[in-house]
């Protein structure tokens, strides 16, 4: 069969199942056995929900209203939906807190009245932590956001804290830091490709260089997703990286050196509005759940940039 019978009957909601890591969410559980159902902006036909790992979508943002149309249980609920950048935060504050902080609201009201026993699976953020120092950053380590995007992602997590303990919802936190991968159309990776390959002599970049990263490949991020889902737990908090710091220059350079580029790689030395300088995973309590990462930065990399030339391409 090729599917655990624990599996078997057991169904995901995947809400911004449009998004870049709902769309792999989706696709993942499906191979696994479990019935999947999207909530998203974007419209697809059923056909092409199907091929994406859908068993029913529906184009909607998340409400109480829209998830009681759904009419069914859920036994865990990925919950990727709200806004997915620092910048868009910045420049638009109240919407970001309106994407993001109201439909969790809205999500966990309808778990606790009508699908209290759902796992919600929250992808948080790094965001949250904040400035720190140049070390590993563990889940316990106080949280100091520095744009309205990490505040609203730590709103969200006391959100699912206070429905946990005070309703028993069962809630996990995966604070996600540089997720990337086929596909994704923006943040860094997604910039520099653009840059880099649209480039002569020169292009410059935001900071110092000397800025870190922890990056985690979509395949992983999704792995530990599936691997939080069987956890019973009634609270948790797990960072979700790969553990290994990353300078942005070094980046940027393995990034040059797959697209067959020589350009000159120069930064401004201005810090980017809410960027924090360093990012670097503790993730012992993810590895304690049995999980580990699997894509090298290097192979992801390889990966990401074919991916990046086939679009350039068609």
């Amino acid at each position: 069969m090729g599917m655990s019978m624990s599996v078997l009957n057991k169904s995901v909601l995947v809400t911004g199942g449009f998004g870049f890591l709902g769309r792999a969410a989706a696709y993942r559980f499906k191979s696994q056995g479990y019935r999947v159902v999207g909530v998203g902006n974007g419209r697809w036909d059923s056909s092409e929900a199907r091929l994406r790992g859908f068993d029913t979508w529906l184009d909607a943002g998340v409400s109480m209203a829209s998830l009681l149309t759904l009419d069914e249980k859920f036994d865990v609920i990925v919950h990727c939906a709200g806004n997915g950048s620092v910048g868009y935060s910045l420049t638009n504050p109240l919407q970001d807190c309106k994407k993001t902080v109201d439909g969790t609201a809205e999500l966990l009201e309808y778990v606790r009245l009508y699908n209290p026993s759902a796992l919600v699976v929250y992808p948080s953020s790094a965001g949250v932590y904040g400035a720190k120092n140049d070390y590993p950053i563990k889940e316990s380590d106080p949280l100091t956001p520095l744009s309205p995007y990490g505040y609203n992602k730590k709103i969200v997590e006391d959100l699912c804290e206070s429905y946990s303990n005070v309703y028993g919802i069962r809630v996990a936190i995966v604070r996600f830091f540089s997720i990337y991968g086929a596909g994704l159309t923006k943040q860094l990776l997604w910039d520099a490709c653009n840059k880099l390959a649209d480039s002569r002599d020169e292009v410059v970049f935001w900071g110092t260089g000397e800025e870190t990263r922890d990056w985690i490949s979509i395949e992983d991020a999704i792995e530990l997703i599936l691997k939080i889902s069987a956890c019973t737990d009634r609270y948790m908090v797990i960072n979700g990286a790969s553990g290994v710091r990353v300078t942005v220059r070094t980046v940027l350079e393995m990034l040059r050196y797959e697209l067959g580029k020589d350009t000159n790689i120069v930064f401004n030395n201005t810090v980017k509005p809410g960027d924090p300088v360093f990012f670097h995973a503790d993730i012992t309590r993810a590895v304690q759940l049995g999980w580990a990462p699997a894509v090298s930065l290097q192979e992801g990399i390889k990966h990401y940039v074919t991916w990046f030339k086939g679009l350039k391409h068609d």
